[in-house]
């Protein structure tokens, strides 16, 4: 039978210094088809011997000259794999106090000299059946645990790709460049771990924060597009692109997804009230609404467009420490201006001049 088979084919390793004893156990064992049997007669080799072979089950004497059984047991205990292998002691004493430590001390078992052959096997066999056993389990569920790992890893990464493209989606319809994508989620990133958000928090930051924009699909071209100031009707209907983008992206239970729907919908929030579309204020608008709002008006400021120049970095600082406690989160912008060298690198890392590198990244990952 397959149990038998299994068990027959255990590795045994049996510890005892007299070698008579070890001949006698080794003798039951082959008789009765156990074939990977180790023997020592010197307990130090115990560990080397179980680095060796993969051991399913130790025999292991008390009373040895150099170190005695329980030293073995508390050497192997030091060791998460060695202490899973089961022990059966060997003792020739009856004292019921030396077999009551030996079970405290780890061993599943334990046979009293002289041995009775039947008693042998069977103690063995039910140590071995139940270590096999968990064995088996433990294998099972750490394949099953890979698997899930693997398949949580394709949803992720699938849910990053959707993303990807729906932020591209949204800049085929605006002014915006990928680049301007790439440096707003970055200083978004930065701010986000400068503030003290945790390493998931930033890392859904990074990749909900380009969806930011995302609801400029619902808006008109005559309006998106328009070179022009915008009237007061035009203006109201362009606002309406933060609620089309949290419409676009509710009724998920991904974690980026509602991120983004709440960095798309409370971006353009104001932290004195001003803001829109709900006229949130102070600490009542989300913390990566507020982030988002910092990153995304540093860029709009030092990115050039058709309707505009570039700014300099040093006039956008500026403009964002003049709107602390109105416009801004005051706490958001001290750090965000704190951090000149890295925005620095980020801007120059996603230059516009990088667009088609970034392109073909995206195809890439895609």
């Amino acid at each position: 039978m397959n149990a038998d088979l299994s068990v027959q084919a255990a590795t045994v390793l049996l510890v005892d210094d007299e070698p008579i004893n070890i001949k006698l156990l080794s003798k039951i064992l082959h008789i009765n088809g156990y074939e990977n049997i180790h023997t020592t007669t010197d307990p130090r080799q115990v560990e080397l011997l179980c680095d060796q072979h993969e051991i399913d089950l130790i025999m292991l004497d008390i009373h040895m000259p150099f170190l005695d059984g329980f030293e073995v047991m508390a050497g192997l205990r030091e060791d998460h794999q060695k202490a899973e292998i089961p022990i059966i002691v060997l003792t020739a004493l009856t004292d019921s106090e030396i077999c009551n430590r030996a079970l405290q001390e780890g061993a599943r078992d334990f046979l009293t000299k002289p041995f009775n052959q039947a008693e042998v096997l069977s103690r063995i066999r039910n140590v071995l059946e139940t270590h096999l056993l968990y064995r088996q389990t433990r294998n099972t569920n750490e394949r099953l645990e890979e698997l899930v790992r693997q398949r949580t890893e394709e949803i992720y990464k699938t849910r990053i790709k959707v993303i990807q493209r729906l932020s591209r989606a949204a800049e085929f319809r605006d002014n915006e460049t990928g680049m301007h994508i790439m440096r707003m989620s970055h200083y978004s990133l930065l701010l986000a771990q400068s503030a003290g958000m945790n390493a998931a928090e930033c890392e859904v930051m990074l990749n909900a924060s380009p969806l930011h924009d995302i609801g400029k699909i619902g808006i008109p071209d005559r309006i998106l597009l328009k070179k022009g100031k915008l009237d007061s009707e035009e203006w109201t209907i362009m606002k309406s692109h933060a609620e089309i983008g949290a419409r676009i992206l509710e009724g998920d239970n991904c974690d980026f997804l509602n991120a983004a729907q709440t960095i798309a919908l409370t971006h353009h929030e104001k932290w004195d009230g001003s803001g829109y579309p709900n006229g949130l204020a102070g600490e009542n608008i989300p913390l990566m609404g507020r982030i988002v709002a910092v990153a995304d008006v540093f860029d709009a400021l030092t990115s050039e467009r058709p309707y505009k120049k570039a700014w300099s970095m040093e006039d956008a600082y500026a403009l964002l420490e003049k709107e602390k406690g109105k416009h801004f989160d005051s706490r958001l912008v001290d750090i965000f201006l704190a951090l000149v060298p890295e925005l620095t690198k980020i801007k120059e890392r996603y230059a516009e001049e990088n667009e088609k590198e970034y392109q073909t990244h995206l195809e890439i990952v895609g």
